[in-house]
C-alpha cells in the first residue's frame, strides 16, 4: 500500500502583487519520483519553495508526514528530512567539494555516518572524488551539479525537491545524472523533480503534473503524460 508522503492543497503563492501560482494541487506518494513540467516561468520552482519554505504561502495547504509545514522555516524543515537543491545549483564556490558536503550535513552530529555517507556521495559521482580538495567555483557545471545533489543528500532526506538538473548541461552529464536519480530512487529516496527537459523526466517519474501559468493543468502517470498528444506537441516538440 502506497503512502502519501507529500500533499499540497490550493497554493496560492504571490510575489508582491504577482500571483505565482493559483490553487495548485499535488501528491507524492512515498517512495516515487514525482515530476512537475512546464514552461519557463509556469510556477514550477516555486511550487518547490513554497515546499521547502524558501516562499510563504498566501493560502492553501502543504502537509508533509500527514503534519501541516506551510510557513516553517527551510532550516525547520531539512531537520524534519526535506532537502532542497535548488536551480542554479546554489553551491558555495570559495569552499572545498569536501567542505560543501560536511555543510549538508551541519544539522547532523553522528560523525562516523557525515564520513560515511561522504564517500557515499563519492560512489555515487566518482568526479567529486577526484575534485575532493579543488574550491567548488572552478567546477564544470555538470560537477556542480552533482555537487549539489550529493550536498543535498548529506541530509539524509526523506524527500528531495530537485529543481533543473539539467539545464545548461552536456547530453552526456545529463543522461548520468539522471541515471544517479534513478539509483537513489530506486534505494528509497522520495523525489520531486521540477524539469524542462520533460521527455527525460515523465521517463522516469511515477506521476507527473505540467503547470501552465501557475496552474496545474494535467495531471497523470508519467507514460500517461508521455503519450498524451497535448503534452507531445506542446513539451516534447512534436
Amino acid at each position: 500500500m502506497t503512502t502519501t508522503l507529500l500533499k499540497v492543497e490550493n497554493l496560492d503563492v504571490y510575489y508582491g502583487a504577482i500571483h505565482a501560482l493559483h490553487g495548485v494541487s499535488l501528491e507524492v506518494q512515498e517512495g516515487e519520483i514525482a515530476t512537475l513540467i512546464g514552461a519557463n516561468g509556469a510556477g514550477k520552482s516555486t511550487t518547490l519553495r513554497a515546499v521547502s519554505g524558501m516562499v510563504r504561502p498566501k493560502s492553501g495547504s502543504v502537509v508533509y508526514k500527514n503534519e501541516s509545514i506551510a510557513g516553517l522555516k527551510p532550516h525547520n524543515l531539512v531537520a524534519r528530512g526535506v532537502a532542497h537543491a535548488p536551480e542554479g545549483r546554489g553551491i558555495f564556490p570559495a569552499l572545498t567539494v569536501r567542505e560543501n558536503l560536511e555543510l549538508g550535513a551541519y544539522l547532523r552530529r553522528d560523525r562516523d555516518g557525515i564520513d560515511a555517507d561522504i564517500q557515499r556521495g563519492f560512489t555515487l559521482f566518482p568526479r567529486l572524488k577526484e575534485r575532493e580538495r579543488q574550491t567548488a567555483g572552478t567546477l564544470s557545471g555538470g560537477e556542480q551539479q552533482m555537487l549539489a545533489i550529493a550536498r543535498a543528500l548529506m541530509a539524509r532526506p526523506k524527500l528531495l525537491l530537485l529543481d533543473e538538473p539539467s539545464l545548461g548541461l552536456a547530453p552526456q552529464i545529463v543522461a548520468l545524472i539522471f541515471r544517479i536519480l534513478r539509483e537513489i530512487n530506486a534505494q528509497g529516496m522520495t523525489i520531486l523533480l521540477v524539469e524542462q527537459n520533460a521527455h527525460l523526466a515523465l521517463g522516469i517519474a511515477a506521476r507527473g503534473y505540467v503547470l501552465e501559468t501557475g496552474k496545474v493543468v494535467m495531471s497523470g502517470t508519467g507514460k500517461e503524460l508521455l503519450a498524451s498528444p497535448a503534452v507531445r506537441k506542446a513539451y516534447l516538440g512534436e
